[in-house]
């Protein structure tokens, strides 16, 4: 496994985000994924993190991304979905005749912490630390 470092610490964070479109209209479709994908990869750097993954459904998104133990999680989702739901309706008018009341994204959104090993090998690892390996 390949850590990453910056000044203070030494880390490995992945983050699997899905955000879903107000009442889960349908209005995602190839081009509108590709926009806000941009959008996210422009305002991502501003806060250390980087996009490894994207995909889309017609109501919803999902991102997989490396984040640094200073990013502000909460604060750059905000202005992420402040960002692209202005954007997005400006630059696709049509969006809003399928929106409610002009709400792009639900308030709500779903972050889960991603690993490359399971909660049992971090309690192994954890457990052994101090003992003297033969």
């Amino acid at each position: 496994m390949v850590l990453e470092s910056n000044n203070h610490s030494v880390f490995k964070l992945h983050y699997h985000l899905i955000m879903v479109i107000k009442y889960r209209r349908e209005v995602i479709d190839d081009l509108v994924s590709a926009r806000l994908k941009e959008i996210f990869v422009y305002i991502a750097p501003k806060y250390n993190i980087r996009v490894e993954e994207w995909n889309h459904g017609k109501d919803h998104i999902h991102v997989l991304f490396t984040a640094q133990p200073n990013s502000e999680l909460s604060k750059f989702i905000n202005a992420y979905k402040s960002a692209s739901s202005r954007l997005i309706k400006k630059e696709f008018p049509s969006i809003r005749n399928s929106l409610w009341e002009e709400m792009f994204w639900s308030k709500s959104f779903c972050l889960l912490t991603t690993g490359g090993v399971t909660v049992d090998i971090i309690k192994q690892y954890i457990q052994s630390q101090g003992q003297k390996h033969e």
